[in-house]
């Protein structure tokens, strides 16, 4: 009986590990944060403009010279528009991303070390 006790905690702490670690990070600015490769993620709407802050681990990473496209989708219409490298680790939405409830937004972006890295997006 504890052999089966044992190997269901443990079954059980390795498949809510997996969970803990794909969405650890914490929201800093009030966003959405995913995660896609080692990089963290947080799309924040606010005042009219979009910005996605971007950390390495719990640590800015630089965005100056990274660029991308950030494409919301809404039902069945598409709208791309571009980022570009804000202040210390934002990229920011050119143009109006206008997010609603129940949209998706999957952004684009290739660093100036040419790294490139995609993030999928649900607005709630």
């Amino acid at each position: 009986m504890k052999k089966i006790f044992t190997t269901a905690v443990l079954a059980a702490s390795v498949a809510l590990s997996g969970n803990v670690l794909a969405h650890g990070a914490k929201a800093k600015h009030g966003g959405i944060v995913q995660s896609a490769g080692d990089l963290a993620f947080e799309l924040v709407t606010k005042d009219g403009s979009t910005t996605i802050y971007v950390d390495d681990h719990g640590k800015d990473r630089p965005t100056a010279g990274a660029s991308g496209t950030l494409t919301v989708l809404k039902g069945a219409q598409k709208t791309s528009l571009p980022l570009e490298a804000g202040g210390n680790n934002t990229l920011v939405v050119t143009g109006d991303a206008k997010l609603a409830p129940g949209n998706k937004a999957v952004a684009a972006v290739t660093f100036a070390d040419k790294k490139a890295v995609s993030v999928r997006f649900s607005i709630k």
